[in-house]
């Protein structure tokens, strides 16, 4: 009989960002970024994206003018900042190869534009850095992870500045040259197609800041700059660390049509390239044809600095990665057709797909699916850096937490994975579940849509002891990567 399992030297492991676990939003010299000034909206229905992922010139200055941490519930995060040393050790002893987490900017650089970087901030990642190695995890880390620095849209209106590539250059050069000994596998932007979605967290965009101005014109600019910014730290990390793997990451948004009418088919292709078109600037060095049909189209006109063109194609991308929750049905119409929720998107729910508590529709062969479709159309390695079930878990009384329906999720998702990696042909460097430890959401602020092998005892508002408890799947997720998935095939 055939034993299945992942290549050898495969990368398992799990997946954080700084501003949703760390905490700590005022210690050791950070400085305020833009998720600090994120409130939720417990009271708005979950679908409500919109309400959930806006944010006013207003809404800044509320948030500015108090300390609150119930409301703002990502400057406490799972108090990482504090827990680092016990967290790491609960990764190593479910035997992860790589942690995916991401350097906050508003930590090294508190403004964004200061003259010196934060030598407290700096020696933190050194020491989460150590830690990792210790164990024998590699560190994949991500450099803007949505973490401007709030200074950065108050005094420059983010990412629209150009003056934004200069100083994540500096940035990007400083944790280059500090890290270079203990980080090989960096991404740039995390799901920097999230500026379309939610450019306030990613870009540091606030509407109301460009009165009478194209919107989509303002988020687009932004973008270009981010994609030199991208560029130039592809080119900073292979200079400094020439042995560095430096990868994109792109929100894998999965669209089937509803039915086989040609509207549909079509709707779902122009869906699909909606997103394909930032992972293709990034690993092909250039605009695609059609995005830049689309800016001539909507009479966006991108203003560009000499060189940029060569910048872009000079340094593209080492490898992609991706984050898959989900896939959606889209149609040339949809009147009469039910419409559900999901990763930042609302779309017409699948009729054979279960979904999650938040609306999300479970889709283990859309992974494949995902996974073959980048594969073919890159021809690079992937890195599946974010999936997971979120989930309202509930602590047993004898203090045991039974996951089950997490576990069901990651085993029909691994073996579709394999799947993709041993009958498709897909090279894949490795995978990070999404919140290996229970984080903050981002879709709604909240800690109760938890995603964890490790429970944190906190609340929506902040309150608990922040103690740390393994569920039923992080013993499960143990034996997967010590048995390198070939546990998933027994009876």
């Amino acid at each position: 009989m055939t034993i299945r399992r992942f290549p050898e030297g495969f990368l398992w492991g799990g997946a954080t960002a700084a501003n949703q676990v760390e905490g700590g939003w005022k210690d050791g010299g950070k400085g305020i970024s833009v998720s600090d000034c994120a409130r939720h909206h417990l009271d708005v229905d979950v679908t409500n994206y919109k309400k959930h992922n806006t944010v006013t010139s207003k809404d800044i200055e509320e948030a500015l003018k108090t300390d609150d941490e119930s409301l703002y519930p990502k400057r406490h995060g799972s108090d990482f900042y504090h827990h680092y040393k016990e967290d790491i050790k609960l990764f190593a002893e479910m035997g992860f190869k790589v942690y995916r987490m991401s350097i906050a900017w508003s930590r090294i650089f508190p403004n964004g534009d200061d003259i010196e970087p934060n030598e407290e901030g700096l020696q933190f990642y050194d020491n989460v850095f150590d830690e990792c190695l210790k164990y024998g995890i590699e560190p994949l880390v991500t450099m803007s992870h949505y973490e401007p620095p709030i200074n950065l849209v108050l005094n420059y209106n983010g990412w629209y500045s150009r003056e934004l590539v200069g100083f994540f250059e500096k940035y990007v050069t400083t944790i280059c040259t500090r890290y270079k000994d203990k980080v090989k596998y960096w991404l740039t932007f995390n799901e920097i197609d999230s500026m379309i979605r939610h450019p306030y967290t990613t870009g540091g965009l606030i509407e109301d800041r460009f009165p009478g101005m194209n919107w989509e014109q303002v988020i687009f600019q932004a973008m270009h700059h981010q994609f030199i910014a991208s560029a130039l730290a592809t080119k900073i990390c292979h200079e400094i660390i020439p042995e560095a793997k430096v990868g994109c990451m792109l929100t894998k948004l999965t669209y089937y049509p509803y039915t086989c009418k040609p509207e549909d088919v079509l709707k779902a292709q122009q869906d699909m390239r909606a997103t394909y078109c930032y992972s293709d600037t990034q690993v092909f060095g250039e605009y695609p044809s059609y995005l830049l049909a689309r800016f001539k189209n909507n009479g966006i006109i991108i203003k560009k600095e000499p060189g940029d063109d060569e910048i872009m194609r000079n340094y593209p991308v080492d490898f992609v990665s991706f984050s898959y929750y989900m896939s959606s049905c889209t149609a040339a119409s949809t009147e009469g057709l039910d419409i559900s929720a999901g990763n930042t998107i609302t779309a017409i729910k699948n009729p054979y797909l279960p979904s999650s508590a938040w609306g999300w529709q479970i889709d283990p062969i859309g992974l494949r699916i995902s996974m073959v479709d980048l594969y073919d159309r890159y021809r690079k390695p992937l890195f599946i850096v974010e999936n997971g079930l979120g989930a309202r878990d509930e602590v047993n009384t004898d203090g045991t937490i039974d996951d089950q329906y997490r576990i069901d999720y990651f085993n029909s998702h691994f073996k579709s994975m394999l799947d993709a990696i041993e009958y498709d042909g897909v090279e894949c460097l490795g995978y990070t579940s999404w919140g290996c430890i229970d984080i903050v959401s981002e879709s709604t602020k909240q800690m109760s849509k938890r995603y964890g092998f490790i429970y944190v005892d906190c609340d929506d508002y902040g309150n608990g002891t922040f103690k740390r408890i393994p569920k039923k799947s992080f013993y499960w997720y143990k034996n997967v990567i010590k048995s390198n998935g070939e546990c998933l095939f027994e009876n």
